[in-house]
């Protein structure tokens, strides 16, 4: 945790962005992300999607289909924004500065497919090696005037038309991650697989989609239950592991989208989740050797229920992803002046 002192300081010192710097304690939790994580040889295809969506199949009697992708990504986090001050008082007759100070740092997510497959089939699942993603935005620490609970959030945009605002909190445990049970199926339909209503989720649960992967013993991802493929993910022996989780439902969270996104296919909340793993193996620079994993689920509104309550079903869109850092920020990124 931030000393006290020191966020003092960062009320009186001029604001100021910089090349982000792994271990930079200002960062709090997240000062090990600074830098480019991304899906190396070793890693290659670890990035899994799955996402529902809405389609006019001609004679099936179902009105959407199950999209998967096998993909790589780079991640990058590169300037700190620091000294980002909200100006406030105590509202209680004292009329007191609590000015709260912000700590930011930018990310830009690239995704790009090594192969999908949909069902029913559209034709529409898109080539190979294409992009299907792009998302830049900010990791805020909230150094004081902030919930222990929400003093970390993440400002993300996205191409499609939606913005969103996740808010939560990090810690750090000794270990590997516990990686908790997904199911991914949608909320309020009957969730026996074997219903019609389900075929597309059942046709990837008996035959999970196994990408590119020509091993003949890999278990494939499975939609039903997407987090399977995390587990046990991490190439050694993990010593500690710091836990970035954060919600659009916590407090003053939330997303908002584009008026197509919202009649389509509504994206109404997100969680996420990183997973940070410090390995026993040392870099070439003599830190630890650093893994990161995360889980994201966004839910999509869209088509009447089908179990007699009222409002849209709710569709997982579940992304998952086993990365290593494997570069610093890139000092060649020309930082910003101070300003006041």
């Amino acid at each position: 945790m931030i000393a006290a002192s020191r966020v003092t300081e960062l009320k009186t010192e001029p604001r100021y962005i910089d090349i982000a710097r792994q271990g930079d304690s200002d960062l709090d939790v997240l000062k090990l992300l600074p830098g480019t994580w991304k899906n190396d040889p070793g890693m290659k295809g670890r990035g899994w999607n799955a996402i529902a969506l809405p389609f006019a199949s001609s004679g099936s009697g179902i009105d959407y289909r199950l999209l998967v992708n096998q993909y790589d990504e780079v991640l990058k986090f590169t300037l700190v924004d620091k000294g980002v001050k909200n100006r406030g008082i105590q509202r209680n007759g004292t009329s007191i500065n609590t000015d709260q100070v912000v700590v930011a740092l930018d990310y830009e997510q690239r995704i790009e497919q090594l192969i999908a497959d949909d069902f029913p089939a559209s034709g529409l699942q898109g080539d190979p090696n294409t992009t299907i993603h792009h998302e830049p935005g900010l990791w805020l620490f909230m150094t004081n005037e902030a919930e222990k609970t929400s003093n970390i959030g993440r400002l993300g945009t996205i191409p499609h038309g939606d913005s969103l605002l996740a808010l939560g909190a990090g810690e750090v445990t000794n270990g590997p991650p516990t990686i908790p049970a997904i199911n991914g199926l949608p909320i309020g339909v009957n969730q026996t697989l074997t219903s019609p209503y389900l075929a597309p989720y059942n046709h990837f649960h008996l035959s999970p989609f196994k990408g590119v992967v020509a091993d003949p013993n890999f278990p494939g991802f499975d939609p039903v239950e997407p987090h399977l493929l995390l587990v046990g993910g991490a190439p050694g022996t993990v010593t500690r592991t710091t836990k970035l989780q954060v919600s659009t439902t916590v407090e003053t969270a939330g997303i908002v989208n584009i008026p197509f996104i919202v009649r389509q296919a509504n994206a109404a909340e997100m969680i996420s989740t990183f997973w940070i793993m410090e390995l026993d193996e040392l870099t070439p620079a003599g830190t630890p050797r650093l893994i990161l994993q995360y889980l994201q689920i966004v839910l999509l509104d869209f088509f009447p229920r089908r179990d007699g309550l009222p409002g849209l079903i709710r569709w997982p869109h579940v992304s998952i992803n086993t990365m290593e850092k494997v570069a610093d920020a890139d000092a060649m990124k020309t930082a910003a002046p101070a300003t006041p």
